[in-house]
């Protein structure tokens, strides 16, 4: 930073510390215009670090300015978020203790960029193994996951992030980054259902739409056409020119393989997605009564249209044992579709964060060191601010009251830990304005969670009433009723304003209740439950969206941002200021009255004159000795005493004042930017000097002849590259020659010759084996072929490994019974049926069929017996043999053949005389029932089932297979084998079965 310090009056000051005119603005402004103006984004406040968006590529953030900035003293570069980082990295790994970099700064300021240009330097920095590069892609791989999630085009920002994010990067005591945590905050669900004009959905959604593979969109049943989705097109701009959509799915895609999430997974995922959009084109009219009715199809969400009708259109009323359906006017039914809307993607969103967290756990006990990453919403002032600016603004009033915290507690320890008096800083204390928030029974939140859930009808306007009740004569909040008659000409009687610490913010209260309520109408989950396909059926996602009634929004985000606190606390602070040079995106244009009011709100002039108000600078004294040694000739070339001396001589010599520094115990403190200015003026003049003709009357000149210095400089370094490339060479001719002497003795007993042959040979081994392991018990065929001196050693692996498989087996099986039934199947079928190979492998479970995929009032009639066992099936009629999809359910009393609602046949087993297969490779059973009644239509059941062996299992019989049509008739069934498998009425009235195998045939 002292080098540059020549060039002050062209590119400014790279610390603000250093401003003579600190508590100035307007000298602020003027060096931080100056320095954009040279492309120069970056300026420091102490270690804060102030950051201006350029709008345009600068080419400062290549793999060479890494190298450049990596392990370099923080201030001897021009300032750069790379310093920053490395300075991060560095204390942490020296003080083995935890740190944080907040990032913060409005919409547009370049908060997202700045954090990924953090992940990619400790990418860079970092030690790298195979496992460590693993953990390095899903922590950088993560962001365009979330960003595709949670971000979106806003008026300000083309990727605006609507939530808040902390990240945890762990490091072990090497410095490796082994894994990671996300924390996230407030994501705007809203943004959901509704877009103001010129802004988009999450990104996501135009990603799944335009970049989704033809094959993909018509599972999702989606089409690609924005235009057809009513969540995508209230902004009026789907296509943005800066996004490219289709590339970005596919970032999104490999994201995602990386981060490890399944391919099941990520089809629930995008079906989630897609289940949204068909939401949206849910609409409604209202009938002759006035209530709402369902005017759309309901096919492409699997649900019946009769249910999603009563679901969406009705409420349900829980009174004492009954329960009554109220139904909903067209608006109050287009609320609950929202809802509904909103809250399984915020579901969705949850569940992205935590999958993502498994990837990046670290399963390692030891203790590791931390750097967190809070990317996180600026103070937002809108023309319009509502429920969101409410709680983003609190948010950054209580990192602000930390930010403040923080600074002079960590000013005070150094000055304690110098020796040096502490001289009390006077400065703005906004915990009045915290309280007006937050404190329990009196803050507006308080007051809006009793509005919300208090009896009778609440509206935004009787919560501001109880906030005029409550606030009045506070000198931070102010409404209409409240005001003089100047201020009141600048309200609305729907508004309250707050004086917040970066100025005034008036907020319309309409919309507060519902958005705090964020309410979800119960009888929603029966609708899911009828979904047929995992649209909206995936239980991950939607199982617990009911419980978000009990949770009020403001509440839970003032519990989440406490805790956010708590954590922040722990860890030694670093902080980067964003800031927006203008609203239009342009670059080289500088907004003075835009950039002043961010420099107020992001509280930088504060921060400037809690830093400035002791010491404008301070540096080590080795540090300080080694840079200015040359200006005094006792301490040039070389000083023999201690540095703190050295520096006592120096400043001596440069004829510093008392009041002008003081000495510390590691450090010493200079009062004026001044002074320091005056050195550094010295330096530079004094180093033209250094290089001149001897003199020897000065021993600060070199006593060698002018050019000579730099020839000699030049040989040293030559000679030291060279000695060490020499010793480099000959360490690998060693290294060559002993392993291919190594190799010639590889078949000989171990000895100095081959010993380090051999052991790079079993690593190398090992490591190709821990690749391609076996994955299960039954995979004989893989594993690697040993070099000679693995033979017994692979042996013996190999059946360690198998030991460990099948105690993974084993364990997994969560009760004796399955693998009694196992043991009872293979007692059966072993040696007598052809395919029960082929089903050793297939897991035991206790049902097939989920009592959420069974209709509600058949498990209504069959509950009281107890369900033991269901499986989907194929019945075929006795009549014509026409094949018929059922659900076959075995319960205590009987067996049950089930066709959606409708219970289509009961049979006692009691009436079961026995079951029937044949010994081929099919998977048909029969079912004999007695039947006594000989005018019931009622005989044997034909069914054909995956699942067949396991199911007959659990009926423990075996008989021939002649059946009964009727009672009193008696019908065929005919099986041999084909090179194809097929079922179809034979010309003798009998149901031919083909299995592929050797002919055989059995009647």
């Amino acid at each position: 930073m002292e080098g540059s310090l020549t060039a002050r009056d062209r590119v400014g000051i790279q610390d603000f510390v250093l401003l003579d005119a600190y508590t100035s603005e307007t000298a602020f402004m003027d060096n931080l215009r100056k320095r954009f103006n040279e492309n120069l984004i970056y300026t420091y406040i102490g270690t804060l670090l102030v950051s201006v968006n350029p709008y345009k590529e600068l080419g400062i953030y290549t793999k060479k300015q890494m190298d450049i900035y990596m392990g370099v003293n923080f201030f001897e570069l021009p300032p750069h978020i790379f310093a920053l980082a490395d300075n991060v990295y560095r204390t942490m790994i020296s003080e083995t203790n935890n740190h944080f970099i907040l990032i913060s700064g409005e919409s547009g300021a370049g908060k997202t960029e700045a954090s990924k240009k953090v992940l990619q330097f400790y990418a860079v920095c970092c030690p790298s193994t195979r496992l460590l590069d693993n953990v390095r892609d899903r922590l950088l791989l993560s962001n365009p996951v979330l960003e595709a999630f949670g971000n979106a085009k806003t008026l300000k920002n083309d990727n605006s992030s609507r939530f808040g994010k902390y990240m945890d990067i762990q490091f072990d005591h090497q410095g490796a980054a082994v894994g990671g945590h996300i924390l996230s905050y407030l994501l705007e669900k809203s943004r959901v259902v509704h877009q103001n004009h010129g802004e988009r959905n999450f990104h996501i959604f135009y990603q799944l739409v335009e970049g989704g593979e033809d094959e993909l969109l018509r599972w999702l049943g989606l089409e690609r056409n924005c235009q057809k989705y009513r969540y995508l097109i209230q902004g009026e701009c789907a296509k943005v020119s800066s996004i490219n959509d289709k590339s970005d799915w596919k970032t999104v895609q490999k994201a995602l393989t990386i981060i490890e999430f399944s391919e099941k997974d990520i089809e629930h995922l995008f079906a989630i997605i897609a289940s949204v959009l068909h939401l949206g084109n849910v609409h409604f009219e209202a009938s002759a009564h006035g209530y709402a009715t369902l005017n759309s199809s309901a096919e492409l969400l699997g649900i019946p249209s009769n249910i999603l009708q009563e679901g969406l259109t009705h409420r349900k009323i829980e009174a004492k044992a009954e329960e009554v359906l109220s139904p909903f006017t067209a608006e109050h039914a287009k609320y609950a579709r929202d809802a509904l809307a909103k809250a399984i993607y915020g579901r969705t969103f949850t569940w992205l964060v935590n999958k993502i967290n498994e990837s990046l756990v670290n399963k390692d006990s030891t203790r590791k060191t931390v750097i967190g990453l809070l990317d996180i919403y600026g103070f937002e002032v809108f023309d319009v601010n509502s429920f969101e600016q409410f709680c983003i603004n609190f948010c950054n009033e209580k990192l602000q009251q930390l930010f403040i915290q923080l600074t002079l507690k960590s000013e005070q320890e150094e000055y304690e830990m110098e020796g040096i008096e502490w001289e009390p800083v006077p400065y703005f204390n906004n915990k009045i304005i915290c309280d007006l928030v937050e404190e329990k029974h009196r803050g507006i939140i308080s007051i809006l969670d009793e509005e919300c859930l208090r009896p009778g009808e609440a509206t935004d306007f009787t919560f501001l009433e109880k906030l005029e009740e409550k606030m009045c004569g506070h000198p931070h909040f102010v409404t209409h009723k409240l005001a003089d008659q100047k201020t009141r000409k600048t309200l609305e009687r729907g508004d309250f304003r707050l004086l917040h610490y970066a100025g005034e913010v008036t907020y319309s209260v309409v919309g507060f209740i519902d958005k705090n309520n964020d309410l979800l109408y119960r009888n929603i989950k029966e609708v899911r439950s009828f979904a047929t396909v995992c649209i909206l059926s995936w239980p991950d996602i939607t199982e617990k969206i009911i419980d978000i009634n009990s949770k009020i929004v403001a509440t839970q985000f003032k519990s989440s941002l406490a805790g956010l606190t708590e954590i922040l606390m722990t860890k030694d602070p670093w902080y980067v200021r964003c800031l927006k040079p203008n609203h239009c995106k342009q670059p080289d244009r500088f907004d003075d009255v835009m950039v002043r009011h961010q420099v107020k709100y992001l509280g930088l002039m504060e921060h400037l004159r809690v830093r400035r108000a002791g010491f404008a600078y301070r540096r080590r004294y080795e540090i300080f000795l080694k840079r200015y040694k040359a200006l005094c000739p006792d301490t040039w070339p070389h000083w023999k005493g201690t540095p703190a001396e050295g520096v006592q001589r120096l400043i001596k010599h440069l004829g510093y004042k008392p009041d002008e520094y003081k000495m510390g115990r590691t450090k010493i403190f200079i009062r004026h930017p001044r002074t320091l200015f005056a050195t550094e003026d010295a330096f530079e003049i004094c180093k033209h000097e250094l290089g001149k003709a001897p003199a020897t009357s000065d021993k600060r000149r070199l006593p060698f002849p002018e050019g000579v210095v730099m020839i000699l400089i030049e040989t040293c370094w030559r000679g030291l590259q060279a000695r060490r490339e020499r010793e480099r060479r000959a360490w690998a001719v060693k290294v060559i020659k002993k392993f291919i002497k190594g190799f010639m003795n590889r078949n000989q007993p171990v000895s100095m010759d081959n010993s380090d042959y051999l052991a790079f040979v079993r690593q190398s081994y090992l490591t190709r084996l821990k690749d391609n392991l076996p994955k299960s018990v039954l995979d004989k065929t893989i594993w690697l072929t040993p070099p000679p001196i693995m033979q017994e050693a692979s042996v013996l692996l190999r059946k360690l490994h198998t030991r460990l498989l099948v105690r993974k087996y084993v364990r997994g099986i969560s009760a004796q019974q399955k693998l009694q039934i196992k043991a009872l199947t293979s007692d059966i079928f072993k040696g007598r049926k052809e395919n029960y190979p082929q089903s050793v492998c297939q897991p035991f479970a206790d049902t097939r069929i989920s009592e959420q995929d069974i209709n509600i009032k058949v498990l209504q009639l069959i509950c009281p017996e107890g369900i033991k066992y269901s499986v989907p099936v194929i019945k075929y009629d006795r009549n014509g043999f026409r094949p018929r999809f059922r659900q076959l359910i075995f319960t205590q009393a009987a067996a049950y053949l089930v066709e959606e609602a409708k219970i289509k046949q009961r049979v006692n087993y009691s009436s079961l005389k026995g079951v029937s297969v044949s010994d081929l490779s099919d998977n048909f059973l029969i079912l004999h029932v007695t039947c006594d009644d000989t005018k019931q239509k009622v005989g044997d059941c034909l069914l054909y089932l995956t699942r067949m062996h396991y199911t007959y299992t659990e009926l423990l019989s075996f008989c021939s297979v002649r059946f009964d049509i009727q009672p009193g008739k008696e019908g065929f069934v005919d099986f041999k084998s084909s090179s194809e498998s097929m079922v179809y009425r034979a010309k003798n009235g009998h149901l031919m079965v083909v299995s592929p195998h050797n002919p055989m045939h059995t009647t």
